[in-house]
């Protein structure tokens, strides 16, 4: 198969070797020179500077990971040629042109995977999977913390010029670290409301994006929710908390075991010496690291485009969560 990669700041490059990593070497690029990607990195690769030319190689697949205001710019000429697409999250800075990129993917029949790597997650969809199954009793409340330090995320440019601090590009700490608000939807539920808060209120160079946001959510099933999502802490946290009437699940993502504390005891009645919680730990398979969730991403994807298997993360998917997105900022 051949692949197109359109961005090459430092998602782009992890692209590159997700695709080596599983045996594809037919790759060209379509760039800008406007990322940090060395040129040396692309030896041997054909390099494109104009779409049109890119999508005349007729690709299988491309993967859109450029500025996140730029996607549609790609996604769209590229679904209508018939490419299959792997888009980054956030698929764009606003919904827009979303329906006609909706047309054009039906017509040609591309289809369309959306970068929500967490989705791949063992522990997490451990979590999924522990729900479903009633595990959990009724589902009352879930919390998603996630802080991070953006001048730490790419050390070798400067932060302030990153689409991650920059409205143009589509940036700001709600869209850019946009996986809770995913995950969350992934296992607990569509979200019927959503109330927030959002600012810009650290000494960080932003350029008219916010650095902290609180989104408090509540899921068709009834449970009530929150994710918190910030540019600022220092060391960085990411964790998630789900409580039902049947006991409580932790996850950490610092080291990935799922921590299952199921209560023995009925709901709402009243103990002289309640039991212990049984607790269960879920830990990550042997060897895990972080490219894991990539890899197995780009391997589903290989099937998406063999037309072995549906998108796990749908358009629609990425859609509601920009909804969503979008309506924290407003």
């Amino acid at each position: 198969m051949k692949f197109l990669i359109a961005g090459l700041g430092s998602i782009g490059r992890r692209h590159l070797n997700m695709l080596r990593e599983l045996g594809q070497d037919d790759i060209v690029f379509y760039r800008t020179h406007q990322s940090t990607l060395d040129d040396e990195e692309l030896a041997g690769i054909p390099v494109y500077t104009n779409l049109r030319d890119a999508l005349a190689l007729k690709p299988d697949a491309i993967i859109v990971a450029n500025p996140t205001s730029l996607h549609m710019d790609i996604a769209t000429p590229a679904a209508e040629v018939g490419c299959h697409v792997l888009l980054e999250k956030p698929i764009s800075d606003d919904l827009s042109r979303v329906d006609e990129l909706r047309q054009v993917a039906k017509k040609s029949g591309s289809r369309i995977l959306v970068g929500f790597q967490f989705r791949y997650h063992p522990t997490l969809n451990k979590a999924r999977e522990l729900i479903q199954e009633g595990a959990l009793g009724q589902v009352l409340s879930a919390h998603s913390h996630w802080g991070e330090y953006l001048p730490n995320w790419h050390p070798w440019e400067d932060y302030s010029q990153g689409y991650a601090a920059r409205a143009d590009l589509g940036g700001g700490v709600i869209g850019t670290l946009t996986h809770p608000v995913d995950y969350m939807r992934y296992i607990l539920g569509e979200v019927d409301e959503m109330v927030s808060l959002q600012g810009h209120v650290s000494p960080l160079a932003l350029s008219g994006v916010e650095d902290v946001g609180e989104m408090a959510l509540k899921f068709k099933s009834g449970a009530i929710g929150a994710v918190h999502v910030n540019y600022f802490q220092r060391p960085p946290d990411h964790r998630l908390e789900i409580v039902g009437t049947k006991g409580t699940l932790c996850w950490n993502n610092a080291d990935g075991i799922l921590h299952h504390y199921d209560m023995p005891d009925e709901f709402g009645t009243w103990s002289a010496n309640p039991s212990d919680p049984v607790h269960t730990e879920y830990p990550l398979p042997d060897g895990f690291e972080r490219n894991y969730l990539f890899v197995e991403q780009m391997a589903h994807f290989l099937e998406v485009v063999k037309g072995n298997a549906e998108p796990r993360c749908s358009l629609e998917d990425g859609v509601r969560a920009v909804e969503l997105v979008l309506a924290a900022k407003s």
